[in-house]
């Protein structure tokens, strides 16, 4: 495989769909294209290309970047996304952020190769394209995790595996997911990172540069097995404010 040249910005929550008065996760996705409109591209398969999402997005990024999109459960209206499969490579190319958002993590994995967009989206990371995304969006390019995306929380396995860890999202958000995460990982699944809410960890190829957040309390985690036992530390977080 390619090395990986780009940049993955992964998100446990925070972004333009959960703080709309906080861009500074988003200003620091952009800061990583010099360019002054960076082409922006929003995949809301996750949430089953939910148009309040999109909506979302466009208001988020109007003026900021030139704001794209691609959906794939329906095709769509306008002639600028592609309407078929065969056409997706090409579009993706031409993006230099791919902004992938929340929902099932499942999913969005299986319909994402189905369509040989998991090849897709790694060839433009090599290309030096930047992904990045939260939670769903954060959770897939990671080689496992836990997700809710089966009604409960469980480990999910077979993720992307651009990051040869595992992962977990809203590692603050919600009670029971750092337990249930630290015991998966305890019971066979790779180490990783926990992220809590405004929180990002920003790697560069499949080495972690930084955890970067938008409010100072928030923080990532290394989660791994030493010694049959599993240690939990606390990374430290540069608050972008």
């Amino acid at each position: 495989m390619e090395e990986i040249k780009g940049h993955i910005v992964a998100l446990g929550g925070g972004g333009f769909s959960m703080e709309s008065d906080n861009t500074l996760l988003d200003d620091f996705i952009l800061s990583l294209v010099p360019k002054t409109l960076p082409r922006v591209c929003f995949v809301p398969t996750a949430s089953a290309d939910s148009v309040q999402y999109l909506v979302k997005f466009y208001r988020a990024f109007s003026g900021r970047a030139i704001a794209t999109d691609l959906t794939i459960f329906d095709p769509p209206a306008v002639p600028r996304r592609p309407a078929r499969t065969a056409d997706i490579a090409d579009y993706v190319a031409q993006q230099d952020i791919i902004y992938v958002g929340g929902g099932s993590t499942a999913n969005l994995l299986a319909i994402w190769r189905a369509h040989g967009l998991d090849k897709i989206l790694y060839e433009a990371c090599c290309q030096g394209a930047v992904l990045c995304g939260v939670s769903a969006g954060m959770l897939c390019w990671f080689q496992d995790g836990l997700t809710d995306s089966f009604g409960g929380f469980a480990p999910l396995e077979g993720g992307l595996g651009y990051i040869g860890a595992s992962a977990c999202p809203h590692y603050d958000g919600e009670g029971e997911r750092q337990a249930l995460y630290r015991q998966a990982v305890g019971a066979g699944m790779p180490g990783g990172y926990g992220a809590d809410d405004y929180v990002g960890l920003h790697f560069h190829g499949e080495a972690l540069v930084e955890a970067i957040s938008s409010r100072p309390e928030a923080a990532a985690y290394r989660v791994e097995r030493v010694a049959g036992q599993v240690q939990q530390t606390r990374l430290p977080t540069r608050y972008l404010g």
